[in-house]
């Protein structure tokens, strides 16, 4: 087992020094200046040229993509370049607020998906099950932003019962309830097309493990079928669905900017949405590296729980 994190822990540094190279080029192939947009419209040349010139971008590329990995490997990524704040301190405290939409949409698609996908399994081309399919698929086709449209213009806008922006109520002290209410609307957003590819999953796996021969075996030991179904089929039928959680998670950490966008939800997506436009290149490339750090750790770990529900996976 050690061996073997050992193994995916080194392979994880060409991962992320190509992930690094790629955002780098394609952030300069971006067109605009980011001298010009930090000067502004009605700067002179000579002061976008000494703007230029004190971020380094009169330098050629290798050489900033150079000096940036040397920071990086020190722990720095750099300052941003609209807002001179640490780009380490920026990213992981919006880091955080993109983690608690992301978990709370995934713990949704968990309890929507898996459900769905059982029930559908054990009942199959049933009305239970073609309704399931029906609605899995329309989620798997659904733009994010559209869904997200439509709940605010239907329970913010029309029923009021909801908040359609931000984090907490500006108007009060915050605190978990506010937080809870705040994240309804974008968490069901973010969760539907989670809980669409879960339930699919599910119900394959399921529908496998059903004719397996332990289970034939439970039923005639007289076991009650809520217990075979749900104690014995479906703890077999995990491996996959663990999977496309582990991969679902981390899309839903690193998709979440459309959903962010249109929530106005303070998170890393939003951020990286911004320093986009304003062409602020330490910024991206600090939380993108953040993200697929934490995509890949998330593999990994999928991975390592595989021995857990499993006793027949050994890592050597």
């Amino acid at each position: 087992m050690r061996a073997f994190v050992l193994g995916r822990l080194v392979a994880i540094v060409p991962v992320l020094f190509g992930v690094s190279i790629v955002i780098f080029v394609l952030m300069k192939l971006i067109p605009g200046d980011a001298a010009q947009v930090l000067a502004g419209p009605s700067a002179t040349r000579e002061e976008v040229e000494l703007i230029r010139e004190d971020l380094g971008l009169n330098e050629p590329l290798y050489v900033q993509y150079g000096k940036w990995l040397a920071r990086a490997l020190r722990g720095d990524l750099g300052r941003s370049i609209e807002l001179r704040a640490p780009v380490t301190t920026m990213v992981l405290e919006r880091f955080r607020n993109t983690a608690v939409l992301a978990v709370a949409s995934m713990l949704l698609a968990i309890a929507l998906g898996v459900p769905a996908g059982v029930i559908a399994a054990t009942r199959p081309l049933s009305l239970f099950d073609r309704l399931a399919t029906i609605v899995a698929l329309f989620g798997n086709s659904m733009p994010t932003f559209w869904l997200g449209l439509v709940l605010i213009l239907t329970f913010s806008l029309g029923l009021g019962w909801f908040p359609s922006n931000g984090m907490y109520d500006i108007r009060a002290s915050g605190g978990f309830l506010d937080l809870m209410h705040h994240l309804v609307l974008p968490s069901i957003t973010l969760a539907g097309v989670s809980a669409a590819v879960i339930a699919r999953v599910t119900r394959s796996s399921m529908l496998e493990v059903i004719g397996r021969e332990y289970v034939t075996t439970a039923r005639s030991k007289g076991l009650a079928e809520r217990r075979v179904i749900w104690g014995h089929a479906l703890l077999n039928a995990m491996l996959p669905v663990l999977t496309v959680i582990g991969v679902q998670m981390g899309y839903l950490l690193g998709g979440s900017i459309l959903v962010e966008t249109v929530f106005s939800w303070p998170g890393l997506g939003l951020q990286l949405f911004r320093a986009i436009g304003s062409r602020d290149l330490p910024l991206v490339q600090g939380g993108v590296m953040l993200v697929s750090a934490v995509f890949v750790f998330l593999n990994l770990a999928v991975d390592l729980l595989y021995a857990v529900l499993d006793p027949r996976v050994r890592y050597s």
